[in-house]
């Protein structure tokens, strides 16, 4: 019975695929670009992942991300013998292999830049002559006996360090080379000596027997420690004044490690272990960590002194990167997972009103076959079987292509997002068609809306969702996307359950005004506007599905797209409040100031807009708050911590500007800061006394608020490097176009003793190559910055590439999935379109009327979808806002950049460009089908017994 039930089930689906091929073709097409989309996202979120996990590691200064492992000289109680054992190279070679097996999965150590020796940890006071001693300090030099050292060097001058004779303990002389930089640096030649002090003997003659270059001068090898490649000139600690002295190394032979034992340098021996990130992936960074952390305290570091000794200590800041790294996913995570929910529930209902169209076409073929005997089973089994043979191949295929098109990843995870749509679209047909057929139908009854009233469970089941949805707000706007136990969907479907209250509150409310607008168009002459707003105000039930699938993809477009803007609009004010101004010149040091000839030949350049002079002066010192002030009758530059206003601020030092007011304000108002008031800082424009000397002159200021706060309305002495004067506060302001501190006081730089300005604010596009070559030609005292290349440092790290381009990707699936719903719409009510236009004709309607027919029926309803999208999105956006923070995905990872909260703006063409597309195409598909009806005669429409 079976092997018949194949052989009458195979005709059939063959018949069905051969009948209708562009309808399966299409649904395959479907499934194809779905199945796609959903295996490729968390490819992509894996991808994006491993590379920034490897981008931090391997970008890290080596100092930070390699792992040593070190441990003290070997024991005073030991034979002489043995201690020199321990020191040799083949001995560190032993157990340096040892100590690379035993490092825990995943930590992999880059075997070839993997270094050890025996190094001095207390540097050595080199009391030669010939050294250099800034301030009259002797350099102090460190000693190393390092491995690999020819493999990671190039010999410039001399020879390589050599052992002629076994070194021991107590060897009275040894071999050594130093870098170039170090030769230049501390003077040091081929063949000079230096005496290293011993406890055992007088000193060691370390000579210099060659000069070398490094191979790879950032490489782990030479930048673990990079007193090694370069030396450093350093503070004396242990004295009262700034006193400054140089720092070294000098790299011995490798076998020449058993000298240092006799030296009161307190020698160690060390294993240097760079880790190999090619091999690590996004979701190895919490494994990563707890391989970390059981190195330096825990199993790991039993087995490290198991082979290394028992003193052996574990030290590296790769934790931290691994860490800082997880920061940063857990921070961006939830964000993805937004645009997540959005796309997959938009892609949802697309399938879903796929299988509405696909069912909606095939019921009067169902139902006369279910009236002639069909069993629910029977008809749900070949629905399933015509289904699947489309489906599945064509999920297959999404799945291999995002497989092979997007980097590496875990294949399980796009492998069950894939197999999702497939099931998806191979139950939710069958299901949706077979339980219309739950009973035999006789004819079409009509479904229009105007009858359909809700019922008790659809109400309740929208009470409900409107719950969920304001509890996911709620909970979005107070605590935000992040939460300690990871990612919260119900927070992250916020825009998705916004959209579904707006398509439900939209379904029950839009027939309202069609109606209400058919009143005046029933006394116009003409029945063209009368019969398009009655048929939209009487469409189906089941227009809720276009609808809801509508305000999904716009909302989810206008989503993205404020997110993608959100972050180019962060980094455009980072690098705006960083620079000041299109370009900006200064001087290298704070007390630069800049000659009148270097600001005329600037301002005068091509593309220059405007010149805004300033002065500034960091650090002064500002008075005691005004209530303290007037408590005690003290109005010095007290530095106490403030009450009352003040203390909330606990403003001490700010920073003094002196500009020009006029070009500051221009300057000002081309950076988009608020109004700056300059005709308040004119003598005219405020009380103010200019005149007079020292604390007796008062200067008007506008300050900001904390530092107003502070001050009072009062005028209170100030102590700076431009002048002694006093200061009236007349105004605030909350930033400045010229300084990034927070504190800061902004006056007349024409009332200064000296007012000569530091800084040139200019505002324009001139040219980069002649901004650089005017600056040129007054010596290398002054620097330009730009605002182009301080936003060019704002540049993706993987992880933030890889999230914009989801969100990119996310905008254009939502406006495809919004176009694509509109046009399943149509075609769904296009059969009842051409028979009502062929009736309609044999009644004497023109072709032009019919095209306008059909034009102004289906024009309302997407013009109020449109709408109801627009609204949609600015909400959803208004009301995520607050707890959506983009620091993570624009600012992270760039030092020194502004920190402040980043928040969603409303990107209007993200908003406004998809919703106009709906109705551009709505208008387009209608007269394409008026134009191709018109084409056709009314013969096949108006077949006798049609239903429809």
């Amino acid at each position: 019975m079976s092997d018949g039930k194949r052989a009458s089930e195979a005709p059939w689906i063959r018949t069905r695929l051969r009948t209708a091929p562009g309808a399966a073709s299409a649904l395959a097409v479907l499934v194809l670009v779905t199945a796609f989309l959903a295996a490729a996202f968390p490819r992509a979120v894996d991808a994006y992942e491993t590379k920034g996990l490897r981008h931090d590691i391997t970008t890290a200064p080596p100092s930070r991300s390699v792992v040593e492992i070190a441990r003290p000289q070997p024991g005073l109680e030991l034979p002489q013998e043995q201690r020199e054992a321990a020191t040799r190279s083949d001995e560190l070679a032993r157990v340096g292999g040892k100590l690379l097996k035993a490092l825990p999965a995943p930590l992999r150590a880059d075997t070839s830049s993997v270094a050890y020796g025996v190094r001095t940890t207390k540097a050595v006071v080199a009391t030669e002559p010939w050294l250099p001693r800034p301030d009259a300090v002797p350099p102090r030099l460190s000693y190393a006996a390092q491995s690999g050292l020819e493999e990671h060097a190039t010999l410039v001058e001399g020879a390589w360090p050599a052992t002629p004779a076994e070194v021991t303990e107590k060897s009275g002389a040894v071999q050594g080379v130093v870098t170039e930089e170090t030769a230049d640096l501390l003077k040091v030649k081929v063949g000079a000596t230096i005496a290293l002090p011993a406890s055992l003997r007088k000193t060691v003659t370390v000579t210099i027997t060659g000069i070398i270059a490094p191979r790879d001068p950032l490489g782990s090898y030479w930048s673990a420690d990079p007193l090694m490649r370069s030396p450093s000139l350093v503070p004396d600690p242990g004295s009262p004044f700034p006193v400054f002295f140089w720092t070294g190394t000098v790299l011995l032979a490798k076998d020449a490690g058993p000298v240092l034992l006799g030296t009161a340098a307190e020698p160690a021996l060390y294993w240097r272990v760079p880790p190999d990130a090619t091999a690590l992936t996004g979701p190895d960074g919490s494994r990563l960590r707890a391989a970390v952390a059981t190195l330096e305290s825990g199993p790991g570091l039993l087995k490290v002194r198991e082979i290394a000794g028992g003193t052996a200590v574990v030290g590296t800041g790769l934790g931290h990167l691994v860490e800082a790294n997880a920061r940063m996913r857990d921070a961006i995570s939830p964000v993805i997972a937004v645009a997540a929910l959005g796309i997959g529930s938009v892609a949802a209902v697309v399938l879903l009103m796929t299988g509405a169209l696909i069912a909606g076409r095939r019921r009067a073929e169902l139902a006369l076959i279910r009236s002639r005997g069909g069993s629910l089973r029977g008809i749900g089994g070949r629905l399933l079987a015509e289904t699947a043979v489309t489906v599945l191949p064509a999920t297959a295929l999404g799945l291999l292509l995002a497989t092979l098109l997007v980097g590496e990843g875990r294949w399980w995870p796009g492998a069950l997002a894939a197999a999702g749509v497939g099931l998806l679209v191979c139950v939710a047909l069958p299901l949706r068609t077979t339980l219309q057929h739950i009973r035999p139908v006789l004819g079409t009854p009509r479904e229009d809306m105007v009858s359909a009233r809700p019922s008790r469970r659809r109400t309740v089941v929208e009470l409900t969702l409107l719950v969920l949805a304001v509890a996911a707000v709620t909970a979005l706007r107070r605590r935000g996307t992040s939460t300690e136990g990871g990612t919260d969907l119900l927070v992250s479907a916020a825009p998705v359950l916004v959209a579904l209250i707006a398509a439900l509150v939209l379904v029950r409310l839009h027939p309202l005004p069609l109606r209400l607008a058919t009143r005046p168009m029933a006394r116009l002459r003409g029945a063209i506007g009368f019969l398009s707003l009655a048929r939209a105000g009487r469409s189906s039930a089941g227009g809720a599905l276009p609808l809801l699938a509508l305000l999904l993809a716009l909302a989810t477009a206008a989503f993205g797209g404020s997110v993608v803007a959100g972050i180019g609009d962060a980094r455009d004010d980072a690098a705006l409040a960083s620079v000041g101004a299109d370009a900006r010149i200064s001087g290298r040091s704070e007390r630069t100031t800049l000659p009148e000839d270097l600001v005329r030949t600037v301002s005068g350049l091509d593309g220059v807009r405007n010149a805004a002079p300033v002065r500034v002066e960091y650090g002064i010192a500002l008075p005691k708050p005004a209530s303290d002030a007037a408590a005690d009758g003290d109005g010095g530059t007290g530095t106490g911590s403030g009450t009352g206003a003040a203390a909330a601020t606990d403003s001490r030092v700010a920073a003094l500007v002196g500009v020009d007011p006029a070009s500051y304000a221009r300057a000002a108002r081309a950076a988009g800061l608020p109004e700056f008031p300059h005709e308040r800082l004119r003598p005219g424009g405020a009380v103010a006394r200019t005149t007079g000397s020292g604390f007796d002159r008062v200067l008007p200021a506008i300050a900001s608020p904390g530092v107003a706060a502070r001050l009072g309305k009062e005028p209170r002495a100030i102590e700076t490097l431009s002048g002694n004067f006093s200061v009236r506060v007349v105004g605030t302001t909350e930033r400045a176009a010229a300084v990034s501190p927070t504190d800061f006081l902004i006056v007349d730089s024409r009332s200064l003793e000296r007012g000569t300005p530091t800084t040139l604010l200019l505002t324009g596009t001139p040219d980069p190559g002649k901004l650089r070559a005017a600056v040129a030609k007054d010596g290398e005292k002054y620097a330009v910055q730009l605002r182009s290349d301080e936003r060019a440092r704002y540049v993706d790290t993987p992880m933030q590439a890889g999230a914009e381009r989801i969100y990119l990707t996310a905008v254009a699936a939502g406006a495809g999935y919004a176009l694509l719903a509109v046009l399943l719409s149509l075609l769904q009510t296009a059969p009842e379109r051409k028979t009502l236009l062929a009736r309609l004709r044999t009644m004497g309607l023109t072709t032009a009327q019919g095209r306008r027919l059909l034009a102004f029926e289906a024009t309302p309803q997407a013009v109020l979808a449109a709408g109801g999208g627009l609204f949609t999105g600015w909400a959803a956006i208004a009301l995520l806002s607050p707890g959506i923070d983009l620091v993570p995905l624009a600012l992270a990872g760039v030092a020194g950049s502004d920190t402040s909260p980043v928040t969603l703006r409303t990107d209007l063409w993200s908003l406004g460009l998809p919703a106009a597309g709906v109705v551009v195409l709505t208008a387009a598909v209608a007269g394409v089908q008026a134009w191709w009806a018109s084409r056709r005669g009314s013969i096949t429409e108006l077949r006798a017994g049609d239903s429809r």
